[in-house]
C-alpha cells in the first residue's frame, strides 16, 4: 500500500474497509476486527489513529506488530492472513494491517472447539462496524468458501411462497417467511439460504447482525 492511499483512508474515516485503532487493546477485540474483514471484502486496520481521525502514533511498532501477528495466528480460527505496512504521518509512526478477503470463510474467534454454527462466534463487516453474523449468513459463507453453488435447484411449494411474498414486500425475514408458510424457523432459514446459494435471492446483514433477503428482480 502507498502512503497516499493511507492518508486518503484516514481522511475518509472508518468504513466497510477501514477501521482505526488508537493502540492494541486486547486479543479478542483485535481478532473481532481481523475476522470481520476476512469474512467480508477485506480491509485495513490502522493502529495509531483514533475514532476522530486524529493521528497519535504508536509507542512501539515492533510491539504492536508482535501482538497483532499473535492474534491473527492464535486467536482467529482458521488463522487470518495479514500484511503489515509502516508509515510516518505528521511525524508519528502508524502501523497498517492489511487483511485480504479470505478464501477459507468463515473465520471465527478461537474457542478451541469443533465448529458449531450455534455457538461459534463469527463476525462480518457491515458499514463501519464489525457485527456478529447470523446462522444464515454463516451458512452462506461456508457454502461460498467451498464453492457449493446449487446449479440444479427444484422450485417447490415453499419457494413459490417466497416468490409470492416478494410480490407484496421488498424485503423478507426468516420469521416472516416461517409465519406465512407455517413452518419451523429452522426450516424457513434453510430454505432461504438454499435459495441464496442457488442465485435466486440476495442476503443482507443489518447493523445489529439481523439478516433480511431481497429478490433478484
Amino acid at each position: 500500500m502507498r502512503r497516499k492511499e493511507i492518508v486518503q483512508l484516514i481522511e475518509e474515516g472508518e468504513s466497510l474497509i477501514c477501521e482505526f485503532k488508537l493502540k492494541f487493546s486486547s486479543h479478542d477485540k483485535i481478532a473481532k476486527g481481523l475476522t470481520a474483514f476476512a469474512n467480508t471484502k477485506g480491509g485495513v486496520m490502522i493502529f495509531g489513529v483514533d475514532d476522530s481521525k486524529a493521528i497519535a502514533g504508536v509507542a512501539s511498532e515492533k510491539e504492536e506488530t508482535e501482538l497483532i501477528n499473535e492474534t491473527a495466528k492464535i486467536y482467529c480460527e482458521p488463522p487470518v492472513e495479514i500484511f503489515f505496512h509502516y508509515f510516518s504521518i505528521e511525524n508519528k509512526e502508524i502501523v497498517v494491517v492489511e487483511i485480504p478477503e479470505s478464501k477459507t470463510k468463515p473465520h471465527r474467534i478461537q474457542d478451541f472447539q469443533e465448529f458449531d454454527i450455534n455457538n461459534s462466534i463469527v463476525y462480518l463487516r457491515v458499514n463501519d462496524k464489525s457485527v456478529q453474523a447470523s446462522k444464515e449468513m454463516i451458512r452462506v459463507l461456508r457454502s461460498s468458501s467451498n464453492n457449493k453453488v446449487l446449479e440444479k435447484y427444484f422450485i417447490g411449494d415453499l419457494e413459490k411462497i417466497v416468490f409470492t411474498l416478494f410480490q407484496q414486500n421488498e424485503i423478507i425475514s426468516v420469521k416472516q417467511f416461517c409465519a406465512v408458510a407455517n413452518i419451523s424457523e429452522r426450516r424457513a432459514s434453510r430454505t432461504l439460504v438454499k435459495m441464496v446459494r442457488a442465485g435466486l435471492l440476495f442476503i443482507h446483514t443489518k447493523d445489529n447482525g439481523e439478516v433480511y433477503f431481497t429478490s433478484l428482480g
